[in-house]
């Protein structure tokens, strides 16, 4: 994809920008770089139990950062690469679909706010779990979806929620969104962390290109109202 990612960003939907920019709402704006938690907080806060931690694929990688931003209870995402067999892969190099990788993000969450069944609820809404190529109009298994789990518990739980949407009846195939267990996970490269906040404009004209919230419209319905609201 990533060559028609890269063209598409820059020259697609530029007018849809302009009115999503102008649409956006105070409750769906995400926080500044500058009043996110610094690393060491976030390390203190996963060692005393104040935060945990989640790793999901959905496609790009700047699209779901975007999304759990928006998700109360959510602290930090971080954009990264992982489930492939490279150590510290490259953005050039998981975009061939030669190492296994998957774009994916860490999610750090309040467990007391928002529990790991309830991240998950966000995320069955904000992906196409029937898609076995990619996800929208991202293609190449970098792309497919997948949570890593990294405990029984969590294997369990995400069980559960995919067999709640296989039972749902809405979807208009199988889901083929793979539960596996979590591998190392490698941050992306400082410039695509925060991409949608310090590009808003690319990242939104490459958003509205790839039919991303159109395909979830007519997947899921409206937007959730549990915190996970799409844009």
């Amino acid at each position: 994809m990533r060559s028609s990612r890269r063209s598409s960003k820059l020259t697609i939907g530029v007018a849809f920008c302009v009115c999503l920019l102008a649409c956006k709402t105070a409750s769906t704006q995400v926080l500044s770089a500058e009043a996110k938690p610094t690393l060491a907080e976030l390390d203190a806060g996963l060692s005393t139990g104040r935060f945990a931690e989640a790793f999901l694929a959905g496609g790009c990688f700047w699209c779901m950062e975007a999304d759990f931003e928006k998700t109360i209870g959510v602290v930090e995402v971080i954009s990264g690469y992982q489930g492939g067999r490279e150590t510290a892969p490259t953005y050039e190099q998981v975009s061939s679909g030669q190492t296994g990788h998957v774009e994916a993000v860490r999610i750090l969450y309040d467990p007391k706010i928002i529990s790991y069944a309830k991240l998950l609820e966000v995320f069955w809404t904000h992906i196409d779990p029937t898609q076995d190529d990619g996800q929208f109009c991202d293609r190449g298994p970098q792309y497919r979806s997948a949570i890593f789990t990294r405990n029984e518990n969590e294997r369990e739980t995400a069980l559960a929620g995919k067999r709640l949407v296989e039972q749902g009846g809405q979807l208009p195939g199988p889901v083929v969104t793979k539960i596996a267990n979590a591998g190392p996970f490698y941050p992306a490269e400082a410039h695509h962390q925060d991409f949608h906040v310090l590009h808003a404009e690319h990242y939104l004209g490459y958003r509205v290109g790839c039919g991303r919230d159109q395909r979830l419209k007519t997947l899921w319905g409206p937007p959730p109202i549990h915190g996970g609201v799409r844009p």
